[in-house]
């Protein structure tokens, strides 16, 4: 066979291919070793609270099958997001008591004289005490739901409600505490 010197010089040129694929390994391998310096919001709590937190849920007289659900939503969020451990009072170096201050129902929607839609205002308060100090929030979370025209299904959703709201609570919490934290020198 001959091999004629067009077919030799085709498969020596670099194609277009080639060239941005390697220009985009080079911006890649740029702004991988620059990197832009993101921490997870783990890194910014740190700043404010210890390795070691003592949590404290005060239980609220009107709607007290709340606590336990607060109790272990927190320890949760102190293992998971805090990467700490929690310990008796005496042992911890951060505090944090919670109290649920309430809600109320808002009628949204109606239907045949029946409520089918709702709006929930669920209220936090947060006690820290911190490695930087004591800081006090109260947070207020709304929570939005349909409800069925029964009553049966009524006190479960309202139960369901309150505890949508505290987890968008602690949610706010977390980035309350989270921005706090990133403007905190360590």
């Amino acid at each position: 066979m001959q091999i004629t010197d067009k077919s030799f010089s085709k498969k020596n040129k670099p194609t277009l291919f080639t060239f941005h694929f390697s220009l985009f390994i080079s911006i890649a391998a740029v702004l991988l070793l620059s990197a832009c310096g993101y921490k997870p919001s783990s890194h910014a709590i740190k700043n404010i609270f210890a390795d070691t937190v003592y949590v404290e849920v005060v239980v609220d007289r009107a709607e007290p099958e709340n606590a336990p659900f607060l109790k272990d939503e927190l320890n949760r969020i102190v293992y998971t997001r805090f990467k700490g451990h929690i310990v008796p009072k005496a042992q911890a170096q951060s505090q944090l008591r919670v109290s649920y201050a309430g809600s109320t129902f808002t009628p949204l929607t109606y239907e045949d004289g029946y409520v089918t839609r709702y709006r929930a205002n669920i209220g936090v308060h947060f006690d820290m005490l911190t490695k930087k100090g004591r800081i006090k929030k109260t947070i207020n979370s709304v929570f939005e739901s349909d409800i069925h025209v029964s009553s049966l299904y009524s006190s479960t959703l309202r139960t369901e409600a309150i505890r949508k709201g505290l987890e968008k609570a602690l949610d706010q919490f977390l980035a309350y505490v989270s921005a706090k934290g990133m403007s905190v020198e360590r």
